[in-house]
């Protein structure tokens, strides 16, 4: 036997579900606000730093802007600082480095999860242990490495060393993505009488087209801000990075404050702004690939 409810009950079930899931969202997104502050509470402070010189620095507080803004610092190591260079350097390093990266974990990758040959799973091992080797235990040893082969001080050492500790993280995020690509696409390619490489290269990168724009940004953000590697195997100004070129305007008796602000700032921006404009490829690609077909 049914009980009737009063139609006023239910409304107010109803109305009372609203409150509660309108109140949750209001939580949901004051709490997302309150983040963000704080991401954006060291940028701001590294504005304001960038544009003081050394005496209002330690004499102003932290967040008090100067009455005369010192754009000049921005002019500063942009000309007298080298920081042209050093920028330039940056770019080339990070975009060789990260196109290698990405073409041969797309080689590996797809050769594991789509081929069929003996020792695949030993070789996947192989470039997952890399995932376990810290980047400070093969500082000596790569140094070493380089000095016999007569690649220090050079860009070489440095994008060689970017792609051997890339690999492994970018073949990790790939892997979910090519398990979960319909073999179908590659069956009627191969009938069609499609070769391997062309089928890669005009049928499988297309198709994984997101997951790699989410691998490049991730290399893109590490290879940018990196500091070790270059710090320890170029010596000369003509191949250093922004991370290091920082360095120059820290002398034995005075610091120049203002400008190592400058340089950061300068460094910072182009990596904030490509997140920004392409940081939704981040969760698509991992959303994509976090499925296993």
């Amino acid at each position: 036997m049914k009980v009737a409810t009063a139609p006023g009950y239910n409304s107010g079930r109803v109305n009372e579900r609203k409150i509660l899931q309108g109140t949750g969202y209001t939580l949901m997104y004051l709490g997302l606000i309150l983040v963000a502050l704080v991401q954006i509470f060291p940028l701001v402070w590294l504005l304001i730093f960038s544009l003081k010189n050394n005496q209002e620095i330690f004499n102003m507080a932290p967040f008090s802007i100067p009455a005369h803004p010192h754009w000049e610092n921005y002019v500063n190591v942009w000309t007298n600082g080298n920081i042209a260079q050093y920028f330039v350097n940056s770019v080339l390093i990070t975009a060789i480095a990260l196109a290698l990266t990405v073409l041969l974990a797309s080689f590996v990758t797809y050769a594991v999860t789509r081929m069929r040959w003996k020792g695949r799973s030993f070789v996947l091992g192989l470039f997952m242990v890399g995932l376990m080797i810290p980047v400070h235990s093969t500082l000596i040893p790569l140094f070493s490495l380089f000095l016999k082969l007569h690649l220090t001080d050079s860009p070489i050492s440095i994008i060689l060393s970017y792609v051997a500790f890339n690999l492994p993280t970018t073949i990790m995020i790939l892997l979910g993505f090519y398990y979960a690509l319909p073999k179908e696409v590659e069956e009627a390619a191969i009938i069609d009488g499609c070769s391997v490489n062309t089928m890669f290269f005009r049928i499988i990168l297309p198709m994984t087209s997101s997951v790699l724009a989410t691998t490049a940004i991730i290399n893109m953000i590490y290879n940018w801000n990196e500091f070790i590697f270059v710090n320890t195997f170029i010596s000369s100004d003509k191949y250093k990075t922004l991370t290091v070129g920082v360095q120059n305007f820290i002398g034995q008796y005075t610091t120049d404050w203002g400008a190592i602000g400058a340089t950061l700032m300068i460094s910072i921006l182009p990596i904030l702004i490509v997140f920004l404009l392409l940081s939704d490829r981040i969760v698509e690609g991992i959303a994509a690939g976090s499925v296993k077909g």
